[in-house]
């Protein structure tokens, strides 16, 4: 397989599956390369916006795509933001902005009840009318902080607690949280779907 594009235009993304891309032989270009733009994840589930996604890139590049979606689940709020995460604080929010609504809806609940876990679905589509994507799946457990912690990551790092670490997901170095992230579990599954039946 010569290339893929990625359905993304979040450089933080683009850059962490490069970076656990490395090893493999392939060939991932941001969907950006091809002046393509976002399209509207109208969903209802990670798998669907996922499959919107890799869709459209595909449809518009004539190459395979692989997208993501992925997002933080928190408890205690059930389940959300969710497939909002991005977005959570208004459509153009920013991550301070999202953060902060986060917390702000976290008030005064115990640290016990702040469990939360970030989710990533990962499809990939062999052109744009795939019948039949490959779809994959991973989660990170963790609890949501009261204040930020760390400089690293993007999106909700600062806020979710890595317990096995004793820090925050913003805390971890790029290698070690390319092992442990929800994205390096779906990627990972997905490369080894791929092996056995595309690549």
């Amino acid at each position: 397989m010569d290339k893929i594009v990625l359905a993304s235009n979040n450089a933080g993304k683009v850059r962490e599956i490069n970076e656990l891309l490395k090893a493999y032989d392939i060939n991932v270009v941001p969907q950006s390369d091809y002046h393509v733009d976002s399209v509207a994840e109208t969903g209802l589930s990670f798998v669907e916006n996922a499959i919107i996604k890799a869709r459209y890139a595909a449809l518009k590049t004539g190459l395979p795509a692989i997208a993501d979606d992925s997002g933080i689940e928190v408890d205690a709020l059930h389940g959300a933001p969710g497939i909002y995460s991005a977005r959570f604080a208004g459509e153009n929010a920013t991550d301070k902005d999202n953060n902060k609504k986060l917390l702000e809806q976290l008030k005064g609940i115990e640290t016990a009840e702040r469990s939360a876990r970030y989710q990533c679905v990962m499809v990939f589509m062999r052109h744009a009318t795939d019948p039949t994507p490959v779809i994959a799946s991973g989660s990170w457990e963790g609890v949501i902080l009261e204040s930020a912690r760390g400089k690293g990551g993007f999106g909700y790092d600062p806020l979710f607690y890595v317990p096995t670490h004793q820090c925050s997901a913003a805390e971890l170095g790029a290698e070690l949280k390319n092992k442990l992230s929800h994205r390096s579990k779906a990627l990972i599954s997905l490369l080894h779907k791929l092996q056995e039946t595309t690549l």
